[in-house]
């Protein structure tokens, strides 16, 4: 089945699934208006943007515990490759902005220029290798005082942690993982598709009906994946003119064909007004969800005074998901526009 068609027969089925079997009468109430224009009318979701990554280091259990915590809906890991084609927790293939490594005598010599950049990279090292290096807050004007107290992790050091938790809170958790630069590592002999499936196997993650969102920068590698298995896409997508960035040249139609949704970039949605651009209501038409990135209570809001501001009005033109460094934010603001 296509993901169009199973799209569109999935609300249908739970309505059929919900119908009392006791016969009706009389006409059918008006249904109420439904309080969010998401595509499914719930409430849009509150996406852990490397974790609680305003506070704590990006990608680090630290990160995750606090958004769970702090109430975000899902919790979102970046994956990159080890040169044992281990996939890793990391949002950049370079490791000097994000972890301790420049303070690692042993490491000293391991320095080397790739994709332009003199640096550590993560393709030069084993997952155990990695794995001994701890990190570090990447922002400078944030709070550094928990740098060096929590280890790289790998994807199934991640997805452990996400079990236990689960088993803890006895609830599910959502995850969306981003693979980062498939094609580059591809070339390099580490192609992550294999991995990340055999990953999502162990911890039976690998279904249609699984938690989990995968994204990608790369439309050829989520068609891929799309061929090989029935867990749910977002095609990342800053716009058309964004090199590297704009899905390959694909039109939103050509997205719908592999993916169930779009990571939209938040200037794609919203006018500097606060006014819809058109583009959520014409994914919406589409069956795709769109999830918006990236929403920072310490950076310029894109529209109004406050990033509740701004919070306000993606919420109001209808995203599915809003990506943020600071989930209690945003779950304090969706709470208020609910209740009102």
């Amino acid at each position: 089945m296509n993901r169009i068609a199973a799209l569109v027969l999935a609300p249908l089925l739970a309505s059929a699934c919900s119908q009392s079997d006791a016969p009706q009468t009389g006409a059918a109430p008006d249904a109420p208006a439904p309080l969010w224009n998401t595509l499914d009318g719930l409430p849009p979701l509150v996406i852990a943007h490397r974790g609680a990554s305003g506070v704590r280091p990006e990608h680090s259990q630290a990160a995750y515990q606090l958004a769970l915590e702090q109430g975000a809906d899902v919790i979102e890991p970046d994956l990159v490759m080890s040169s044992d084609g281990v996939l890793i927790v990391r949002h950049d293939p370079y490791l000097s902005t994000s972890t301790d490594i420049a303070n690692r005598p042993e490491f000293t010599g391991r320095r080397s220029v790739l994709m332009g950049r003199e640096d550590w990279w993560v393709p030069s090292f084993t997952a155990a290798e990695l794995r001994t290096l701890t990190a570090s807050q990447t922002m400078d004007d944030r709070d550094q005082s928990y740098n060096g107290q929590y280890p790289v992790m790998t994807f199934d050091d991640f997805l452990g942690f996400v079990a236990a938790e689960e088993e803890r809170c006895a609830c599910e958790i959502a995850i969306e993982p981003e693979v980062k630069l498939p094609a580059q590592f591809t070339a390099m002999g580490l192609d992550p598709l294999p991995a990340l499936l055999a990953s999502l196997d162990a911890h039976d993650l690998n279904r249609a009906d699984a938690p989990v969102v995968i994204q990608s920068f790369d439309a050829a590698f989520l068609q891929r994946l799309n061929d090989a298995s029935d867990v749910k896409l977002a095609m990342l997508y800053a716009g058309p003119d964004a090199e590297g960035a704009n899905a390959g040249g694909l039109s939103l139609e050509e997205i719908a064909q592999f993916a169930d949704g779009v990571g939209a970039y938040k200037s794609l949605l919203l006018t500097p007004a606060g006014d819809s651009t058109g583009f959520v209501e014409q994914a919406h038409d589409l069956g795709l969800e769109i999830h918006v990135w990236t929403v920072r209570d310490d950076r310029e809001p894109l529209t109004g005074d406050t990033v509740q501001d701004e919070l306000r009005a993606l919420f109001a033109v209808g995203v599915d998901g809003v990506f943020t460094d600071f989930p209690d934010t945003a779950v304090a603001v969706r709470d208020q526009m609910a209740a009102e």
